[in-house]
C-alpha cells in the first residue's frame, strides 16, 4: 500500500469517526443542517466524476436530483415503500435516465454539452407540472406524517439509542455519503478512472490509446446521475415534500459552484464545497438583509474564493501537504 493511499484511508477513517460523534455536540437544528451537507456531498461526488474527472460540463444535475426525489416520494406515498428502501431504487432510475441522456450527449462537448444539460434543468419543472396526476403538479407530494417516513412522528430506536427525525436524517445522509465516497474513490483509482481522465485530458489521445469514447462518456453520465438520484432521494426525505420549486435551475448551478470551490478532478475538498452550498447563502443573508443584497454578497464571496483558491480547496490541501513534505 502506497503512502498516499494510506493517508487517504486514515483521513477517511478520521472523518467517519468525527461524523459519528458530532451529533452529540450539536443541537437538533444544526444536525439537520449538517445532514444537508452530507446530501450535497453525495451529489458533488457524482458531478465531480463527470465534470472534474471526465471533463463533461453539466448544468443539469438538479434535474437528476428531481428524478431521484420524485421516485422516492411516489414510491412512499402511492406504493407504501419505506423511505430507506426507495434510495437504491432512486439510484437505479436516475442512473438509467443518465445513461439514456448520455447516449446523444456523448456527441457533444464543451459549451454545447453545457447548454444541452442546462436545457434539461430548465425543462424539468415544467415537465413535472404537466403530469399532475402522477407528480402532484405544482403542489407536489407531501411526505410528512406518512408511516413510510422514518422517525417523522415518533423517534426511532437504533442500537439502543433514540433518534429524533433530524438525528436519524443526519446519520442516514452521512452513511450514504461515506459509502458513495468510497465507491467513487474505488472507481476513480481503477481502470475506469484512468479512462475518465484520459477523455478529459485529450479525447484524440484517449481514442488512440484504445478508450471507447462513447461508452466512457455514457458511463460517466450514468454514474454521475446515479449519485444525483441518491442525493435527490435524501433531499426529498429531508424536506418531507417534493414540488417543482424544490429543484430549481439554481440548484444545478450551485452544484457546479460547489465542485469548482472543492477543486475539479479531486475528491479531497468536496466536503468544503458541500459546506459552501449549504451555509454560504445563509451567511450572505446574515451579512445583509436588504432586498437583493444577499445575492450580491454571495457573488462577491464566490469571486474572492475563486481568485484566492484557483485550484479549489483540494489545491490548497495539496500545496500545504507539499510544503510540509519539503520541510
Amino acid at each position: 500500500m502506497s503512502r498516499a493511499t494510506l493517508r487517504t484511508l486514515l483521513a477517511f477513517v478520521a472523518l467517519a469517526v468525527v461524523m459519528l460523534v458530532l451529533p452529540a455536540f450539536v443541537n437538533d437544528f444544526r444536525a439537520q443542517q449538517l445532514a444537508y451537507v452530507g446530501i450535497y456531498l453525495v451529489a458533488l461526488v457524482g458531478l465531480n466524476i463527470l465534470t472534474g474527472y471526465t471533463g463533461q460540463i453539466s448544468l443539469g444535475h438538479g434535474a437528476f436530483m428531481a428524478i431521484g426525489g420524485y421516485t422516492s416520494a411516489i414510491l412512499m406515498v402511492d406504493h407504501g415503500v419505506k423511505d430507506i428502501v426507495t434510495i437504491p431504487i432512486a439510484i437505479v432510475v436516475s442512473g438509467a435516465v443518465g445513461v439514456l441522456f448520455g447516449l446523444p450527449a456523448a456527441r457533444l462537448s464543451g459549451l454545447y454539452l453545457a447548454l444541452a444539460t442546462f436545457a434539461i434543468a430548465v425543462a424539468t419543472p415544467s415537465v413535472i407540472k404537466r403530469f399532475e396526476g402522477f407528480t402532484g403538479g405544482g403542489s407536489g407530494i407531501n411526505l410528512f406524517g406518512t408511516p413510510e417516513l422514518t422517525a417523522s412522528l415518533t423517534p426511532v430506536r437504533i442500537a439502543g439509542f433514540e433518534l429524533t427525525f433530524n438525528n436519524w436524517l443526519y446519520y442516514l445522509a452521512w452513511v450514504v455519503a461515506l459509502i458513495g465516497y468510497v465507491i467513487g474513490w474505488l472507481i476513480l483509482r481503477g481502470r475506469t478512472g484512468r479512462a475518465f481522465r484520459a477523455v478529459r485530458d485529450s479525447e484524440t489521445a484517449a481514442v488512440s490509446s484504445g478508450v471507447d469514447l462513447t461508452r466512457t462518456k455514457v458511463l460517466a453520465f450514468g454514474i454521475s446521475a446515479a449519485y444525483a438520484g441518491a442525493a435527490g432521494s435524501l433531499f426529498a426525505i429531508a424536506t418531507t415534500f417534493v414540488n417543482p420549486d424544490a429543484f430549481p435551475v439554481a440548484l444545478s448551478i450551485f452544484l457546479l459552484v460547489g465542485v469548482v470551490v472543492s477543486g475539479l478532478g479531486s475528491l479531497t475538498g468536496l466536503i468544503v464545497g458541500a459546506v459552501f452550498i449549504q451555509f454560504m447563502p445563509l451567511w450572505a443573508q446574515s451579512i445583509s438583509k436588504s432586498p437583493g443584497a444577499p445575492a450580491v454578497v454571495y457573488g462577491v464571496i464566490l469571486i474572492l474564493v475563486v481568485l484566492a483558491l484557483p485550484g479549489g480547496a483540494s489545491g490548497l490541501v495539496s500545496r500545504l501537504a507539499q510544503r510540509l513534505r519539503h520541510r
